[in-house]
């Protein structure tokens, strides 16, 4: 198999630190060598390849940019890198790194107590145990501020009542962050695994994001101890600045997409030939296709690496990353569309990635929050007015 060469039209490399080259170049030929020759099978058998949570956390990928109890303390930038060869290989993977570390580690270490960070946060990053984020909701996706789950306190325990949905990792995990209701306003839970009262089932039939585990969360009377709650999470500020972590790997994550998209129409029409025998590249209609490609990647990049700067400065604010989420999945659709357009019939088979990469995307662009509350994130920064209803 071909190592992927990279996409660099502006030398954006010549921007990035040795270190941040290696940390790329670990995760690149973890790709090639490890994510590429299972992922198509995985895909079409609608499985998540667990074989590789071992090495993803040997290789320090999980909480990769958060600080002790064995995380590897990368920068911003570099973890972002790592998030973009990760979703080269297939957002399934991506997914399953940021859930791990963005939506389960990052909580706990924000807003845990010390017990609770020491007893998860190394396990979580090793892999031994698995983590999910529970917030999202059947009738609340975009409104997370309407959740009907609710937990009460009865004696030394509180008492969770309620389900959520879309939960990446939801069947697996051994642990689940999950937010209710509460007298005191909105808490984050621990509640692991095998808990009476807790049910998780696997949702089927997905044709986007087949290799990645997707599950409903059922709570019936399900208690847990005070030493499980979230001691520093209360309100929405909470689960709200887990997402930032998240949709802040997705806007990474996606140019790794866009660019194995890109790499893969561009070989494919250097090689086709039509028309007395010339290659299908020699035709300008291709050529337009290709030249916009390559130009919206490239912005892409520059977008993300300043804005992984101002993160690893602390200047980085949510409506930042909105912008970043919203262009950046808009962009990678678009490539992923237009390469699927250049190998016609072709673009459709399993041979090559490209279908699967627009499948997942059309499922990006919906979760972390949806392209249109980004876009009225982005509205409100630059009006002042907020128009979500």
């Amino acid at each position: 198999m071909a190592r992927f060469p990279g996409v660099d039209y502006c030398l954006i490399d010549s921007l990035l630190s040795e270190q941040e080259l290696l940390v790329r170049q670990t995760a690149r030929q973890f790709v090639d060598e490890r994510v590429l020759p299972v992922i198509r099978d995985a895909f079409r058998d609608a499985r998540f390849p667990c074989e590789l949570i071992p090495e993803m956390g040997r290789l320090g990928f999980f909480g990769a940019n958060l600080e002790g109890y064995g995380c590897a303390g990368m920068s911003n930038v570099e973890y972002g890198l790592v998030m973009q060869e990760l979703e080269r290989g297939d957002s399934g993977i991506r997914s399953f790194a940021s859930v791990q570390g963005a939506l389960s580690m990052y909580p706990i270490l924000t807003y845990g107590s010390e017990e609770q960070k020491e007893r998860w946060l190394p396990r979580l990053q090793s892999g031994e145990a698995l983590g999910c984020f529970g917030l999202t909701e059947p009738g609340f996706g975009s409104n997370p501020a309407g959740m009907l789950t609710r937990a009460r306190r009865e004696g030394s325990c509180w008492v969770i009542d309620g389900e959520k949905t879309w939960i990446t990792n939801g069947s697996i995990a051994d642990i689940a962050i999950v937010w209710a209701r509460t007298e005191e306003g909105i808490r984050g839970f621990l509640v692991e695994k095998g808990t009476a009262g807790f049910t998780s089932s696997e949702l089927h039939g997905k044709l986007s994001m087949r290799a990645s585990v997707t599950a409903s969360l059922s709570f019936s009377d399900c208690r847990v101890p005070a030493s499980a709650v979230l001691p520093g999470a209360k309100g929405l500020k909470g689960p709200l600045g887990c997402l930032s972590q998240a949709r802040y790997g997705i806007g990474w994550g996606v140019i790794g997409a866009a660019m194995d998209c890109y790499e893969t129409a561009r070989s494919y029409s250097v090689l086709r030939k039509q028309f007395d025998d010339k290659p299908i590249a020699s035709h300008q209609l291709v050529q337009e296709k290709l030249a916009d490609m390559i130009t919206e990647i490239t912005k892409a990049q520059l977008l993300t690496l300043h804005l992984g700067r101002l993160k690893d400065q602390d200047k980085l604010e949510p409506a930042h990353i909105s912008m970043l989420k919203r262009n950046n999945v808009r962009m990678a659709l678009e490539c992923a569309r237009l390469s699927r357009d250049l190998l016609g019939g072709n673009g459709i088979m399993d041979e090559y990635p490209i279908m699967r990469h627009l499948c997942n995307l059309e499922t990006v662009k919906t979760y972390e929050g949806t392209d249109h509350i980004h876009t009225l994130v982005i509205g409100e920064r630059v009006t002042g007015i907020a128009a979500y209803k």
